[in-house]
């Protein structure tokens, strides 16, 4: 289910503001999937969510985190990055605001709770005791009040931390879903978000992306030969190998299994030719020794295809591009780079 979210920021801390004494009835924790549960319900855009939720809640039924997490799966399917972090950051919108009013309601009542300290004082010289009596009570209650009103601006000062926490853990859960659990590369989901990103953003007059794409030569005879452990360290080299030949906006990722994509936002097609060839060159000096003896039994090299984007093409016909150039490579022999016609 593709869900869009356009909500400004604003507009996210109304439906919070809405969202927020229904999730404090329920007894699931506040975090980003219950938001997206509760903000769809409010914001009324998902029908069938809110037809579930209504019956569910006249009949009494308060949703734990298992219960919400079903609705979230069946109503909603897949959290939407994008909603993840407009819905944390109007929560924290919300918290923030909240904290101020405390702050100010704070503030007053301590201009307040002066005012009748002098006010009681000037009485007490001049006033009777009933007078008197009835000021220090409304100044006791005046400093009731300033109380209570700093407990609460600590358990929002405390709120606002935690959302500020868990604002931290979105980020570093969506770091980690576009990472290669293997090579620390970005993966290919990572990949493919960042050449569309880039093809929507680029300037029509400027040169590039250019676009490379790496294989390692033989890599399932290497896994017959050695083990899949070692095919793995392997992997790990050559992705250390392009890690250390990339820089500032370049993106290394590993796309699946053996093979590997560079996006080079900046960089021509001959300067994509230069990058690819002195990653060639470096993993061809690899070789695969034995543990015991040392002895070099084999040697790793990778085949390449570049391509430099062509205005208007799709991302898929850029990636096909360069995906040709590098069969072009490994029909020619391997361990050498092909060039995508401009």
């Amino acid at each position: 289910m593709d869900m869009k979210y356009s909500d400004s920021i604003e507009k996210s801390a109304e439906y919070l503001r809405m969202a927020l004494p229904l999730m404090s009835k329920q007894a699931a924790g506040l975090h980003p999937v219950s938001y997206a549960v509760w903000y769809e319900y409010v914001s009324g855009r998902n029908a069938a969510l809110k037809a579930r939720i209504d019956e569910a809640l006249r009949g009494g039924v308060i949703f734990d985190d298992a219960g919400t997490h079903e609705l979230f799966h069946k109503h909603i399917a897949e959290l939407d990055q994008s909603l993840a972090q407009r819905v944390t950051d109007g929560f924290q919108k919300v918290m923030a605001d909240m904290s101020h009013s405390a702050s100010q309601a704070n503030d007053h009542a301590h201009q307040v709770g002066n005012v009748l300290d002098r006010l009681s004082e000037d009485l007490a010289s001049s006033a009777g005791d009933k007078l008197g009596a009835g000021m220090e009570t409304l100044r006791k209650q005046t400093r009731n009040m300033q109380g209570a009103v700093s407990v609460l601006r600590e358990r929002l000062d405390e709120s606002r931390r935690e959302i500020e926490q868990l604002r931290h853990e979105v980020a570093k859960a969506r770091e980690d879903a576009l990472a290669d659990g293997l090579t620390g590369l970005v993966n290919r989901r990572g990949f493919d978000m960042a050449l569309n990103a880039q093809l929507s953003a680029r300037d029509p007059e400027e040169v590039g992306p250019s676009l490379v794409i790496v294989d390692i030569d033989f890599f399932k005879r290497v896994n017959d030969n050695y083990g899949h452990l070692f095919g793995d360290k392997v992997i790990r080299a050559v992705a250390q190998i392009l890690k250390d030949n990339v820089k500032g906006k370049d993106t290394a990722a590993r796309y699946g299994g053996e093979e590997f994509c560079i996006l080079l936002p900046e960089t021509p097609l001959d300067g994509a030719s230069y990058v690819a060839e002195k990653i060639r060159a470096t993993v061809e000096k690899c070789r695969i020794k034995r543990v015991d003896s040392k002895e070099t039994v084999a040697n790793v090299t990778v085949s390449l295809g570049a391509a430099c984007y062509r205005r208007g093409e799709s991302a898929n016909d850029f990636l096909g591009r360069a995906d040709g150039a590098l069969y072009k490579s490994k029909s020619a022999g391997r361990n050498r780079i092909t060039l995508a016609m401009a």
